[in-house]
């Protein structure tokens, strides 16, 4: 064994936990994401050359460890203990001099005050610097063993200290919550319900079920973070307050809320609750109090614990974000691709200070799964900016008349049957013409990323249908001046544009028209895949499901949604009306015919050969618009990675499932800068 490979393995090590705990931690990261991406190559490449020398703590290992058949039970050392809530200042009050009582007449107190995080309290212990165990609090004296799915956490140290050069303590227990920032959590809801999955009702049911997985590599695969909040005890280290405590943990690395107060002011403490009531939507996470403790650790341990709460700490919980009203119908939304959406009309009733009117239901197989029936008194919920939901209904209020609701078999727009794909949950209605669906289907087809019609947004479209004078994107084409000019806020130089763009959008690139018409499935990736293999679309609408199968990236369920919506009759009349009005078909010429060394718009050989893709969000291009670059540049641009994939090119955020498949195969990754850089034929760093 090579004394420098052992010697670069620890340092590689070493350098990435500081790198992630900039990243994750501080959120100021110190190098591009390409950089770190080729330190991680490395380490993996010499791990699996010395594999002897792997350990746990090695960021290699967060992928997710092999599935367990069940978890451990863990004898919490101290146990977790609950907090006492508070709901009013006055109640707030009333334990701060409960708690005077119990202490010598005019003891100085100070105070520490943090956000109430909404997540799943865990328990993590480092023995000599190494994380060796995770456990949930559980009943507070026993919790089950996570470890191998907490060790996946991108914020949580696997050693510490991360970025001193402190010395370990030789055993600390942190204290934490574990839990999922918002955005994050709506992103992932929204990869899932693109691929027709369930969605997670909050963040804080997301990430339970999540730490609770028995596949660790799930459990990977979802957006968490840790907070840490308090130490449960130390060896080594001398802590006299809370305060300490904190401070501590971030020197070790460890992620500490930074919206955190200390203070020796009762008042200011009472205010900042109540600030932080009011500014609770304007958190990354989902905070339901604020928890104040008494700073001093040596107070803490004279006041005790009564029952299984700390005299020392009380929650001060924020008014509830659920209230219960009545249901007074089940409608149903019609969308831009013609799915059926649920929705529940309510009696008003405040909640987290808005009237709310209407809530969501998710879709049909939910509602179902809830029982949720007209006339039933639910509970509805309501977090942060997200629209309201109805939770569950109250069954045992019922009197007889709630009816199991039933879905629609045809479209509450056109009464046209409803089709159900096989494995989605959504209904659609399968119209083109449906006057539900035709305003957002203007709107799409118009839109940069179809075929870019400037001057008509959603407001023209709107004047446009109601005037009669379009029914559907076939009808655009027939447009005249004079029926324009009628129109409010129409002049001759408005009318004179709006013809314009619509007489150069006749010429789009097939991919571009296949975009625009808002096939389930098809964005504007795949319509490069299938307009690139086709090249008209006679001769997609002539292939079967099994021939567009065979191209990389097009899926079972998206050849099949390609195959129907094109051979149904009423898309064959549209796109017959499409024709007549002169927009293209196929595209203007075959690959070979095209010039690839000097074309307008750019259109170079670069990055021929070579198959990207793309995940993440880039800092000044659109997904579809760094695919359209690699296309334009002679590239290939997949949806999922495979040993054929050139290079990953990665944003903030990337999804989970092609990093690490890209990490495993070993495919090179690049930034947004590195991808503008191979395409316009320098060569990469390093």
């Amino acid at each position: 064994m090579s004394m420098n490979a052992s010697a670069r393995i620890d340092e590689l090590r070493r350098i990435i936990e500081q790198h992630a705990h900039h990243y994750y931690t501080l959120d100021a990261p110190t190098i591009s994401d390409a950089e770190y991406d080729a330190l991680i190559h490395e380490l993996r490449r010499l791990e699996a050359e010395y594999p002897n020398l792997i350990t746990p703590d090695s960021p290699t290992q967060r992928v997710g460890a092999t599935p367990l058949e069940a978890f451990g039970k863990v004898q919490h050392p101290h146990p977790m203990t609950s907090l006492v809530d508070a709901f009013t200042r006055e109640e707030v009050q009333q334990w701060l001099q409960r708690a005077q009582r119990l202490l010598p007449e005019g003891e100085p107190l100070a105070f520490v005050a943090e956000p109430k995080i909404d997540g799943l309290a865990v328990a993590l212990t480092y023995e000599r610097g190494a994380l060796v165990r995770a456990a949930t609090r559980g009943d507070g004296i026993t919790g089950e063993d996570v470890t191998a799915n907490v060790r996946t956490i991108r914020n949580v140290p696997l050693r510490i200290p991360v970025a001193d050069e402190m010395p370990p303590p030789a055993v600390i227990e942190v204290r934490g919550e574990i839990y999922m920032p918002r955005d994050l959590f709506s992103a992932m809801n929204a990869e899932r319900e693109a691929r027709g999955e369930a969605t997670f009702a909050n963040p804080r049911n997301a990430a339970a079920g999540s730490v609770r997985q028995l596949d660790p590599s799930i459990t990977a695969s979802r957006p968490l973070r840790l907070f840490a909040y308090a130490v449960g005890y130390v060896e080594g280290y001398e802590i006299a307050t809370q305060a300490d405590a904190l401070e501590l943990l971030r020197q070790l690395g460890l992620s500490v809320n930074v919206d955190i107060l200390v203070c020796e002011d009762f008042d200011r403490v009472l205010r900042y609750c109540e600030e932080w009531m009011a500014k609770r939507d304007q958190l990354n996470y989902e905070a339901d109090g604020v928890v104040i403790k008494i700073n001093s650790l040596d107070t803490q341990r004279r006041l005790g614990i009564v029952g299984n709460a700390p005299r020392w700490a009380v929650a001060y919980k924020f008014p509830s974000r659920e209230a219960t009203t009545r249901l007074l119908e089940i409608a149903i939304n019609v969308g831009r691709t013609g799915v059926l959406t649920p929705y529940a009309v309510l009696e008003p009733v405040q909640l987290s200070g808005v009237t709310i009117r209407q809530a969501s239901l998710h879709n049909f197989d939910d509602l179902l799964r809830k029982d949720i029936r007209a006339g039933d008194t639910v509970v509805v919920q309501r977090a942060g900016d997200v629209i309201p939901q109805v939770v569950r209904p109250i069954v045992e209020l019922r009197d007889g008349s709630q009816q199991p609701f039933v879905p629609p078999s045809t479209c509450p727009s056109c009464s046209q049957p409803v089709e159900r794909t096989q494995g989605e949950v959504a209904l659609y209605c399968v119209n083109p013409s449906c006057p539900a669906q035709t305003l957002r289907l203007l709107e799409h087809w118009a839109s940069r990323g179809a075929m870019d019609i400037d001057g008509l947004g959603i407001r023209v479209a709107e004047q446009l249908v109601a005037a009669g004078l379009v029914h559907d994107v076939a009808d655009l084409y027939q447009l005249m001046r004079e029926q324009l000019l009628v129109l409010e806020g129409f002049q001759e130089r408005r009318v004179a544009n709006l013809l314009a763009a619509l007489d150069a959008s006749r010429q789009r690139p097939l991919w571009r028209l296949l975009t625009g018409l808002g096939i389930p499935g098809v964005g504007a990736k795949a319509a490069q895949m299938l307009a690139e293999r086709f090249r008209s679309v006679d001769a997609l609408r002539a292939a079967d499901q099994n021939v567009l199968e065979e191209i990389e990236g097009i899926g079972p369920t998206t050849a099949a949604a390609v195959v129907s919506y094109l051979n149904r009759p009423a898309t064959v009349e549209l796109l017959q009306r499409l024709r007549n009005g002169g927009v293209s078909m196929a595209e203007a010429a075959p690959p070979a015919a095209m010039d690839t060394t000097d074309v307008a718009e750019g259109v170079t050989s670069t990055l021929a050969g070579l198959t990207f893709v793309v995940t993440g969000t880039l800092p000044d291009m659109s997904r579809e618009e760094a695919e359209a670059l690699v296309l334009a540049h002679g590239g290939k641009a997949t949806s999922s990675v495979s040993a054929k994939t050139s290079y990953l090119v990665v944003g903030e955020r990337p999804g989970a499932s092609k990093f690490n498949k890209a990490q495993q195969l070993g495919i090179p990754m690049l930034d947004e800068a590195g991808l503008l850089a191979l395409a316009s034929g320098s060569r990469l760093p390093g």
